[in-house]
């Protein structure tokens, strides 16, 4: 059973984002690091924020090394952004499969995250936030990054598929 974790000063709790969802421009630092390598360092990050899930920090693809990305042939939808296509994350012989993913087309309403990629930060080695190091949501389906400013419970780890 869950229980909303009240939140401290400077915190948010995703039990007060929206449903449906909304994109949020965010401009802190963003990282990301493989295998030795910075995929991508931006300050022009957009949150998508849902009820019981951690964020999902999408990031734009001018900022993205975009020689570590390789499309493959995974597509997921979603109601509420349209069909996701996914990237693996390649250096040399490590390859993070179907780490990262975006949308060629999302719907009127995901406007903001066309031409950007989100990053399961479980499948990398450091996602960072203002210099933060992001705690991977639980789970394998939702690819949310769990920060100092936000509080849960968040869905995505055992006992939560029916939040």
């Amino acid at each position: 059973m869950r229980q909303r974790i009240e939140p401290g000063p400077g915190q948010e709790s995703v039990w007060d984002f929206p449903r449906p969802p909304i994109a949020v421009p965010d401009t802190r630092t963003v990282t990301v690091s493989f295998a030795g390598r910075v995929l991508v360092e931006t300050t022009r990050a957009v949150r998508v924020l849902e009820t019981s899930q951690a964020p999902a920090f999408y990031l734009p693809l001018a900022d993205v090394d975009e020689s570590m990305l390789r499309r493959n042939d995974r597509r997921t939808g979603c109601e509420w952004k349209g069909v996701a296509h996914y990237f693996d994350i390649v250096v040399g012989d490590r390859v993070a499969p179907n780490a990262a993913w975006g949308y060629d087309e999302p719907t009127p309403r995901f406007d903001a995250i066309r031409d950007h990629i989100a990053v399961y930060a479980a499948s990398v080695d450091r996602c960072t936030v203002n210099g933060h190091v992001v705690e991977p949501n639980a789970g394998d389906f939702y690819g949310g990054w769990i920060t100092p400013d936000v509080v849960g419970p968040f869905k995505g780890g055992p006992g939560s598929m029916f939040w």
